[in-house]
């Protein structure tokens, strides 16, 4: 049976199952349930991230969508011709994105925003599932190492085959080619780990590897 790249329904980590209940009881209004990819079907694009977070994606439905690490991120798309507003909200905000798809490695939301080991590695079937779906020319964008790590699992390459650096990139085995970025985190921001010209540079990095292929 082969693996779909996502499902709503998906209670396969206790742990989570259950902290999402918890969430939904404390926020009726919030999604509360597995985040779904958002995004182009055959993206030019795609974009790893961590997990949903708390009052951003886990309340709306929609990746990096009404949290702070949203902020540069849709900035940064806007900048880049990848979407058609700087800014996400809500899900009825009229945002779309363009050749560009956004996934998280895992996709419940997890306390503490940490997802242990057991939790990352259960839910990247989905994300292997929808890395064999991509198109050839589609280049990956993992924000932060657990994405970058979660990419390297999903191709079942060792941890070690690429080692995860700002705006690094890497040429996978299968001819993929994998950029690293910090995570736009609030924490990588406010300490300028992350500045918006370093993210920045990273898209340029993108696209020119988009005008080579």
């Amino acid at each position: 049976m082969t693996t779909k790249i996502f499902d709503e329904n998906c209670r396969k980590c206790e742990r989570l199952a259950s902290f999402l209940c918890e969430t939904k009881q404390t926020y009726p209004d919030y999604h509360a349930r597995p985040v779904a990819p958002f995004g182009a079907q055959n993206p030019d694009l795609l974009i790893v991230g961590l997990a949903p977070g708390m009052h951003g994606a886990n309340a709306t439905g929609r990746p990096f969508t009404g949290d702070y690490a949203g902020i540069l991120l849709y900035e940064a798309l806007y900048k880049f011709g990848y979407s058609n507003k700087p800014i996400s909200v809500s899900l009825n905000d009229g945002l779309e994105l363009i050749d560009c798809r956004i996934t998280n490695a895992v996709k419940c939301l997890p306390p503490q925003n940490k997802p242990t080991p057991a939790e990352i590695a259960q839910c990247n079937s989905y994300l292997a599932a929808e890395l064999a779906t991509l198109p050839k020319k589609t280049i990956i964008l993992a924000l932060g190492l657990i994405a970058h790590q979660s990419v390297l699992k999903a191709y079942k390459l060792k941890a070690s085959s690429a080692k995860f650096a700002h705006n690094a990139h890497h040429v996978l085995p299968n001819g993929r080619n994998l950029v690293d970025s910090y995570h736009c985190s609030r924490y990588n921001t406010q300490t300028n780990r992350l500045t918006p010209d370093a993210f920045f540079d990273v898209f340029i990095s993108v696209r020119q590897l988009r005008v080579t292929d």
